[in-house]
């Protein structure tokens, strides 16, 4: 009689039966970096690293779900994700952890060569970029969020004052579910147009003259800025549903100001 014949096998205690009747929504891991391949519009492609979160619905009758299989469907693909098995992935996972439905959200650094409007000059701007994958039923709906910070200045502070303005970074947030291929450099042109001013990674002294007064010339209060962005987004047939948010880091208060529209 070998050793093996002794070993009992281990229960799957994840599987086992829950008598407390309650479905829950999301359940999985989250802040796990794996490292991905980003194709750009330039013809080139990205290597970064993303933190992705991973969830499946549960069933009542099921105690848990297999953590372990969420970061083997990870492995499974090639060492670097890309953009064209973002879907492989969610099917995997409906798959393998036999559930109905599925969520992954995919963050990582996004870097963008940017030129300076007057000394032409160089350098790279970074964005936070997310790709957001659910299925419910079978079919898949494909979410991109991005994070650009622009410059906004404010219209009140302008027109009451005998020279200057106060004017602050702020973040523009534009969540979108797609029905078509969009470049996200596309999104952040999009958004930037809508600002006082966009920024720059590096400016020689008579860029900085020009965004100065590009901003001056050009006030938006958050509200504008939301509306602006909500008016393009509008346009986009390639967009079913967007969210646009906007928070200005005041330079005069301890506070930020926000606003948001849905559409």
């Amino acid at each position: 009689m070998t050793t093996s014949d002794h070993v009992c096998p281990i229960e799957d205690v994840q599987s086992s039966t829950d008598l407390r009747s309650l479905d829950i929504d999301k359940v999985g891991i989250k802040s796990i970096k794996h490292p991905v391949l980003v194709k750009d519009k330039t013809g080139g492609a990205q290597h970064t690293i993303a933190t992705f979160n991973m969830y499946v619905y549960l069933p009542h009758n099921f105690k848990g779900t297999h953590m372990s299989r969420f970061v083997e469907i990870l492995n499974m693909n090639e060492r670097e994700i890309s953009v064209e098995s973002f879907e492989n992935i969610l099917r995997e996972m409906i798959k393998r952890l036999e559930s109905k439905s599925c969520d992954v959200e995919m963050t990582f650094p996004y870097f963008i060569n940017k030129t300076a409007p007057v000394s032409g000059v160089k350098s790279l701007l970074d964005y936070e970029v997310s790709f957001i994958g659910k299925i419910v039923d079978g079919k898949f709906k494909n979410t991109i969020k991005v994070v650009v910070p622009v410059t906004s200045l404010c219209p009140c502070s302008k027109k009451i004052s005998d020279y200057g303005a106060h004017n602050q970074r702020s973040h523009v947030t534009v969540t979108a579910e797609i029905n078509k291929f969009i470049w996200v450099e596309e999104l952040i042109e999009l958004i930037e147009k809508q600002a006082s001013s966009e920024l720059y990674g590096l400016l020689k002294r008579p860029d900085e003259k020009y965004v100065t007064e590009k901003a001056y010339d050009n006030p938006k209060f958050v509200e504008d800025m939301v509306r602006d962005v909500a008016a393009q987004l509008k346009l986009e047939k390639r967009i079913n549903h967007f969210v646009v948010e906007s928070e200005n880091f005041e330079s005069i208060h301890n506070h930020s100001a926000y606003a948001l529209i849905e559409g």
